[in-house]
């Protein structure tokens, strides 16, 4: 039988990049889609992720589990805490989206650049970021760069334009040993970024799908 996987979702325009990269990656699993758009909405307007945030986001996650999930991926990166609560909470496994590009950008070197679209979820990945590095013992430094306006062209059915922005950003972050692209939104814009810059482009879909399935015991073919 294909495993269930849940995937957790606060903002639209996160779907298309995870759900392509499942078919990439693990086309037998079962995907059952969650969509919260308010947890987004409700985010942009706090400076903090609020216990009442967290709660609605843990809630959420509960109902996936009482959907039979056996694993849950998380495809917005500003509620890392709430994330952590709800792994902890629950016995199947429960990832965070950058967690597997993290791993990889540490493997690249010690200057690590990200672009993001979102801001209030810079705050949680840098701190998600320095743990990871604290884990593996390096002293890789992060440095991040917004860009404005990319994610609401996004959402209004405007991808080239998004893309075209961020990637006019990327050469900034060109002195890095590799630079992420934050959000699973983003990485439709590695294609251009690439263009751009000759470091190495990493994204978060593709590499989380591989170690949600390895985390469940499925091997490729």
């Amino acid at each position: 039988m294909s495993q269930r996987i849940v995937l957790l979702h606060a903002t639209p325009v996160a779907m298309p990049p995870i759900q392509q990269a499942f078919k990439d990656v693990w086309p037998e699993s079962e995907i059952v889609n969650l969509l919260d758009d308010g947890l987004t909405i409700d985010r942009a307007k706090t400076e903090q992720l609020t216990p009442e945030l967290i709660e609605r986001f843990v809630a959420l996650g509960h109902y996936a589990y009482a959907m039979q999930a056996q694993g849950i991926l998380v495809t917005c990166s500003a509620f890392g805490p709430a994330i952590e609560q709800l792994a902890a909470a629950l016995p199947i496994p429960v990832l965070k989206p950058n967690e597997a590009m993290f791993e990889a950008a540490l493997q690249s070197g010690k200057r690590i650049g990200m672009l993001a679209t979102f801001g209030p979820s810079l705050v949680t990945m840098c701190d998600e970021f320095e743990h990871y590095a604290a884990q593996c013992g390096s002293d890789a430094k992060l440095e991040t760069l917004l860009v404005p306006d990319a994610i609401d062209l996004l959402r209004k059915g405007d991808v080239a334009s998004h893309n075209r922005l961020v990637a006019e950003y990327a050469p900034r972050l060109s002195h890095c040993d590799a630079i992420m692209l934050a959000h699973f939104s983003t990485s439709q814009a590695a294609d251009a970024v690439r263009e751009r810059v000759s470091v190495p482009v990493l994204t978060a879909p593709h590499a989380a799908v591989k170690k949600l399935r390895a985390a469940l015991g499925e091997t490729s073919c």
